[in-house]
């Protein structure tokens, strides 16, 4: 066997270990997806104060429209109170949304980010709450969203995930993103809740006891992926997030190409940053206490997206097809082609099971022809990854015409 062979081997092994384990992954979390959580009883009867709190940077396109709908709840007046944090926005934006019985917080950083607003905001209210509730700037709850939200923390948990939805629907890539993210929240959330694990945090939607969320968020000063330190730190201390499956929160998906592409590149920096800050701690935490919850959110981070994860793996598994096809190259492989074709059997399986019954109609499939282009910029995203978590890039709100 010449050196050439033995590096095309070790690379063989490498792709099917890390994917063939990325597949295994998804499918056994969807599969769990599929049944129902075991709920938990009651341990107390208490109605909470909410500070829902609303950061938004230039929103003036959504704001008022979200601020309207945030004070629809089927929840006492007088136990939550909206909290719009207005970074850089219009004179009669601010003068509209005065209007309303909300709170409006104005802020103004040389460099703005979502984890500074959030904590010059608490600083500023005071602690008079029980729950800190936080929703992005294009973020509508449903009406009896916080009611349920409350009856979790009367279960015990301190940290709860609400189940974001897709607003809008309007454009090949808004269906993807909206398909994505329910692909998520089946895996990540509810799969993992079934398992006895920790839903994933999503950005928003979310709710935290208020105390230890402020305490949590003054040691965080993230430009981007906030949610992913914030949920590393709270998975380190042993607390365990709630998924709130049937608590509904509707969430504008990416509608444009080239938004897509600088959501993406930013997530994967968060990403990886993130496991190299934390891979060490993650194994000694598993090791040493057991701690299963945040050795996984560790991994999580350096597993592949899904979208990379079912393109790559039907791109290798059809040239171990043409390769099986051809007699002159079978000297080269020591990975037998049926293990490639059985990883992406199971994957096709792990994701049409995390994909919502309604998604499955026409316009569905008009989208998913544009998928090869999602998948495309996608992996250009891995080679244009420095310095993308560095900076702040505002993503506009606002529904565009299909």
């Amino acid at each position: 066997m010449n050196s050439l062979e033995l590096i095309l081997n070790g690379l063989e092994i490498l792709l099917v270990g890390y994917f063939g384990f990325a597949v295994l992954y998804v499918f056994v979390f969807s599969l769990a997806g599929l049944f129902s959580t075991k709920e938990r009883k009651n341990i107390e009867n208490k109605q909470r104060k909410f500070a829902v709190l609303i950061p938004g940077y230039k929103e003036d396109n959504v704001i008022l429209e979200v601020a309207e709908q945030a004070i629809k709840q089927q929840y006492p007046n007088h136990l939550f109170e909206v909290i719009i944090i207005a970074d850089s926005f219009q004179k009669q934006t601010l003068a509209q949304l005065a209007k309303l019985p909300i709170r409006v917080v104005e802020v103004s950083f040389e460099k703005s980010t979502k984890s500074k607003a959030l904590n010059a905001t608490m600083e500023i209210i005071g602690d008079a709450y029980d729950v800190a509730l936080v929703l992005d700037a294009d973020n509508i709850m449903e009406e009896d969203f916080i009611a349920k939200v409350n009856e979790v923390f009367n279960q015990g948990y301190k940290v709860v995930q609400g189940h974001r939805v897709a607003k809008n629907l309007n454009t090949s890539f808004a269906i993807l993103d909206a398909i994505s993210e329910e692909i998520n929240n089946h895996i990540f959330r509810k799969g993992h809740s079934v398992l006895g694990l920790s839903s994933a945090l999503i950005g928003s939607g979310m709710a935290f006891d208020y105390g230890y969320f402020k305490s949590m968020m003054k040691k965080i000063n993230a430009v981007g992926g906030f949610d992913k330190e914030l949920e590393l730190r709270l998975l380190r201390s042993g607390e365990k997030i709630a998924y709130l499956h049937d608590g509904l929160v509707l969430d504008e998906k990416v509608q444009k190409a080239a938004v897509f592409s600088n959501q993406r590149k930013r997530w994967l920096s968060a990403q990886f940053i993130y496991f190299r800050r934390f891979f060490w701690s993650g194994v000694q935490e598993l090791f040493t206490k057991g701690n299963i919850d945040f050795f996984d959110k560790v991994y999580q981070m350096v597993s592949p997206p899904r979208i990379l994860l079912i393109g790559l793996v039907s791109i290798i598994s059809f040239l171990y097809l043409l390769y099986g096809l051809t007699t002159a190259c079978l000297g080269f492989l020591i990975v037998p082609p049926a293990l490639w074709y059985a990883i992406f059997i199971l994957l096709v399986f792990a994701i049409v099971w995390a994909i919502p019954a309604q998604f499955y109609h026409r316009t569905t499939l008009k989208a998913v022809l544009t998928l090869p282009k999602a998948f495309f910029l996608m992996f250009l995203s891995l080679f244009k990854l420095k310095g993308a978590n560095k900076k702040f890039i505002h993503t506009q709100h606002g529904t565009l015409n299909s």
